[in-house]
């Protein structure tokens, strides 16, 4: 089989590639385009399901925006050591399951002509002078261009040597009835008060089977396989010429099911009668290459927000992105590998650079001064707004931007951190 473009994975950022460069092309690549999906849907991706505005519009203009069940949300609260805050904004996302989400996807990308092959596991990928050639479950398959969209584990990404990546997170979570301590439902609630914990918990309203439940589930950021050190998170100019821009620190040994479950008791709840998921995540690091020769990287094979782990908004986004450029290699405009352009100076990689250099702060020795600063009302508007990408409120927007810098300003001139 001989395809001008192969997408490797069949999840939001794969399906959006697909039917975006179909867009893009007018159609003209409709027969030429083939998505790979490892299994056969419906399949179960575990994710906490936050979906936020942007990527919902983006969906609803490639013409794949499924309607399944889901909770709006309508605002969000953090915890923090020094208090709670919460923010109200109405319609800035919904949660949903994967397991629905991604097979209705599919479904309305093949009606939109996209070609989708099921039960196709790629097993390797050799790279030639023209192309690729990729060994699969299905038979072999050859392509001018392949779009890596194949998550955390990305065959892609190994074939285009680029390696794993030293932001990576480890996640559990489970779902819950309610109980009487939640917040009001359609607020998604983050508890960062633990300052143990280079991450937190959170509390997603969900929907599974028709039964109104809560996602809870907890976020532990690693660096290169360790733990980061909080008191030891700001580094040294020589330590970070040696070991990039994270050195390398002492394991910190976390039990993410005793700290879940220590947290889930003080509401009443045993977390041994709950069916566990785990999973992992990578965060983005912009200094990496995400292409390499006719390889391309897309959503969490290239690298998501390492703060939070949002990813189902973002890997649409990198998806609507694949169709133009794709479009453009094709047509013989742009080498593929100019990829890595394209996502550093868009809309997208200025904010994952954003989020890459705050989660370096976020989780180290200023991490009291960064959360008064998080926590504060218009710092939760602008970031609600921001992830339902509603009509921003600058006025709150320019003092969060105000503040932050004052932040940076204070570390960069060596002033004490206040207690």
């Amino acid at each position: 089989m001989r395809r001008d473009v192969v997408v490797v994975g069949g999840g939001p950022a794969g399906l959006t590639a697909a039917a975006a460069i179909l867009d893009a092309s007018d159609g003209h690549h409709k027969d030429r385009v083939v998505v790979l999906e490892k299994a056969r849907y419906p399949r179960d991706k575990y994710c906490a399901g936050a979906l936020g505005g942007r990527g919902d519009k983006i969906l609803e203009r490639l013409g794949i925006r499924p309607d399944v069940p889901s909770v709006p949300i309508d605002g969000m609260s953090v915890r923090v050591v020094s208090g709670e805050r919460a923010m109200r904004v109405s319609g800035i996302g919904r949660v949903v399951r994967r397991i629905e989400l991604d097979c209705a996807m599919a479904a309305l990308a093949r009606k939109r002509g996209v070609e989708i092959i099921e039960d196709a596991k790629v097993e390797s990928i050799d790279v030639g002078r023209d192309g690729a050639e990729l060994e699969t479950s299905q038979g072999r398959i050859e392509a001018r261009i392949v779009v890596g969209c194949d998550g955390v584990g990305s065959v892609v990404r190994k074939a285009a040597g680029i390696g794993l990546g030293k932001l990576r997170a480890q996640v559990l979570e489970l779902d819950t009835e309610e109980v009487a301590g939640d917040r009001e439902r359609g607020i998604i609630h983050f508890d960062a008060s633990d300052r143990t914990l280079p991450g937190y918990t959170w509390d997603f309203p969900t929907v599974v089977g028709g039964e109104p439940l809560v996602c809870r589930g907890i976020y532990h950021l690693k660096v290169g396989g360790e733990s980061i050190e909080n008191r030891g998170a700001q580094r040294s100019d020589s330590r970070r010429s040696r070991s990039g821009a994270w050195g390398a620190e002492p394991p910190i040994s976390i039990d993410l099911g005793e700290k879940l479950g220590e947290r889930m008791a003080t509401m009443g709840l045993d977390i041994t009668k709950y069916k566990h998921k785990r999973f992992a995540e990578r965060g983005v690091e912009m200094a990496e290459t995400f292409a390499k020769g006719p390889l391309m990287l897309a959503g969490e094979a290239a690298g998501i927000d390492p703060i939070t782990g949002e990813g189902i908004a973002q890997a649409i986004e990198y998806g609507a992105m694949v169709g133009p450029h794709v479009a453009l290699a094709l047509a013989g405009d742009v080498p593929v590998d100019a990829w890595t352009h394209r996502v550093r100076h868009s809309r997208l990689g200025r904010d994952l650079r954003i989020r890459e250099r705050l989660v370096r702060e976020l989780y180290g020795a200023r991490r009291p001064e960064l959360e008064r600063i998080i926590v504060r009302d218009e710092f939760l508007r602008a970031g609600a707004l921001h992830f339902g990408a509603l009509p921003m409120d600058w006025r709150a927007a320019s003092v969060a931007i105000a503040r932050l810098a004052m932040y940076f300003t204070r570390g960069a001139l060596g002033v004490p951190i206040s207690a």
